[in-house]
């Protein structure tokens, strides 16, 4: 760890030592976990992380959260509440992220003061602000939530490695935004829609990808996955079993997005229209004819080689 990133985090955690208690907003990811990690080490039993469970939170991540607490060590809470009680937040303007945040850490001030503490942290870094349509912030403010992070100027990559320094798994792990976020501006948050992208990206994470989304757009499902691992995503064996799976959850046709991942590419600021899908290989639903294999060199070795050394499920196994 570098000298600067050191300073910082002595400067977190002495902060963090003069309170009394601490209730970390934790959802498991890389932000969150730090922050639980600098409290845990600061205030011992006097930290708490509390994860808020709701329809939008994929169970892959609570359970990822609960593993995380335990790695850190730190006391861990769950607090149920559910956004689609908030019509604002289901009729998805653009402000969505807005009234999902104040809803959150309202559950997260809720069990606070249930359990007699006065300070809520969340793990909102230095970076967050610059990055765009951020309604989500707003609501930081408005509840008087503090931010360790954003405090002591830490970046998104000094949180890497304030993480990788406390050993946790999840240093290196991808953002993952709640399922909402899968939904174009303007389209109804609905259970269903919320339910079928969870089971969509659960093929991919069975497959191993790292970096992905399943976007929901209204009878499409458009999958996004890293740049580094979209020939993956090409493999044939991938392809018909995403096609048949995805193609059974309800949506009329399943594609892949030659651009590959990007944050916010159904948010309001991204010009092209959320009603219609980025251009992308169209796998179709799931009765169409399967496509054409990869297309072969000369010397008929695949422009897609199979990189996985491991058997995986098929549709009839998920």
């Amino acid at each position: 760890m570098s000298t600067s990133v050191a300073d910082k985090l002595d400067a977190a955690r002495a902060d963090l030592a003069d309170r009394d208690g601490v209730l970390v907003a934790f959802s498991g990811g890389v932000d969150s976990s730090a922050v639980a990690a600098i409290a845990h080490d600061a205030l011992g039993d006097d930290a708490v992380a509390c994860t808020a469970r709701s329809e939008t939170l994929p169970e892959a991540e609570l359970e990822d959260a609960r593993r995380v607490a335990d790695e850190i060590g730190i006391r861990h809470e769950i607090a149920e509440f559910s956004e689609l009680d908030s019509q604002a937040f289901v009729e998805n303007g653009d402000d969505r992220c807005y009234h999902c945040r104040t809803m959150r850490l309202g559950a997260m001030f809720d069990r606070a003061r249930e359990l007699g503490i006065d300070v809520v942290c969340d793990g909102t870094n230095a970076s967050d602000p610059g990055e765009g349509h951020r309604p989500g912030l707003r609501a930081v403010d408005e509840l008087d939530a503090y931010s360790p992070l954003l405090e002591h100027g830490i970046v998104k990559s000094e949180v890497r490695e304030i993480a990788d320094e406390y050993g946790l798994s999840v240093a290196d792990k991808p953002s993952m935004a709640c399922l909402s976020s899968r939904i174009p501006t303007g389209l109804e948050v609905t259970e269903e829609r919320l339910s079928r992208i969870e089971k969509a990206e659960t093929v991919l994470r069975t497959w191993g990808f790292q970096q992905f989304r399943v976007r929901d757009h209204d009878g499409i499902a458009r999958i996004e996955v890293g740049e580094d691992e979209l020939e993956d995503a090409l493999n044939p064996e991938f392809v018909r079993t995403a096609r048949q799976y995805i193609g059974e959850l309800g949506f009329d046709h399943v594609t892949l997005d030659l651009d590959g991942y990007r944050t916010g590419s159904v948010s309001p600021d991204e010009t092209r229209s959320a009603s219609e899908p980025a251009s992308g290989a169209t796998a179709g639903p799931a009765d169409e004819q399967e496509p054409d294999g990869a297309e072969s060199t000369a010397d008929d070795e695949p422009v897609v080689e199979d990189v996985f050394a491991t058997d995986y499920p098929t549709a009839d196994e998920l």
